[in-house]
């Protein structure tokens, strides 16, 4: 984590670009499934293990990476390193409810962070370019963006060029957790590898089919990496 924070930071500085990449089990059963969205993730300059499943295959498979780097606690590491050097920050995506509780509680929690702006992530893509320039004009220094996979990436990918902002970081649900929308999992649960149980556990109407699915196809990829090294 210290180490992201650093090479973010030093971006910001020189006002260079760093595309950040977040995999957990789900975003790589879909990067198989979407050739597009995987080329996206594979040509970020930083791809971090999200998930704790994605730390448990690298040592499986014997190419160990250092520590899980949630997307969540990047945010939230981001914000403390903002508020010690003003950094600018830009949100988009979630509902509109959402968006206006993140804005708030980024003002009371960092007063030092610099919020130049923020957008909901309902919007067509006809918006698509005026959200592009109006995020440009805010010269922010890292964009928040809480909108799903593949439509984030097409975004980023899409608009990258005007917007030219140093830091882009997907945020997933993050938002949802900081406005006291949706509770994060204990931190039992997360040591375990269990946070997405959590989030199913909280609702399993909407989650359960998804989370079934992606768990056993990435176990499935992971036995067919196994089958391939011996």
């Amino acid at each position: 984590m210290e180490q992201v924070l650093d090479r973010i930071h030093a971006a910001i500085t020189s006002r260079q670009t760093l595309q950040i990449g977040v995999v957990n089990a789900a975003k790589v059963v879909n990067m198989q499934r979407n050739p597009a969205l995987g080329e996206d993730v594979l040509s970020s300059d930083l791809i971090l293990a999200d998930g704790a499943a994605v730390v448990w295959a690298s040592r499986i498979l014997r190419r160990p990476l250092p520590e899980r780097v949630a997307g969540i606690d990047l945010m939230y590491g981001l914000l403390e390193r903002g508020n010690r050097h003003g950094y600018r920050v830009y949100c988009l995506g979630a509902t509109e409810e959402v968006s206006r509780k993140v804005a708030a509680c980024i003002v009371k929690d960092y007063p030092n962070v610099f919020l130049a702006g923020r957008r909901n992530g309902y919007f067509s893509d006809e918006e698509e370019q005026e959200i592009a320039e109006t995020i440009a004009l805010a010269k922010p220094d890292i964009l928040f963006v809480a909108i799903t996979s593949p439509k984030k990436e097409n975004f980023l990918a899409k608009w990258g060029p005007i917007m030219k902002v140093p830091i882009c970081h997907g945020v997933g649900g993050s938002f949802d957790v900081m406005a006291g929308k949706v509770q994060r999992a204990p931190e039992i649960w997360q040591r375990l590898g269990l946070e997405w149980l959590y989030r199913v556990k909280q609702e399993p109407r909407r989650l359960w089919k998804r989370y079934l699915v992606t768990n056993v196809l990435f176990l499935k990829l992971l036995l067919k990496e196994l089958g391939g090294k011996k």
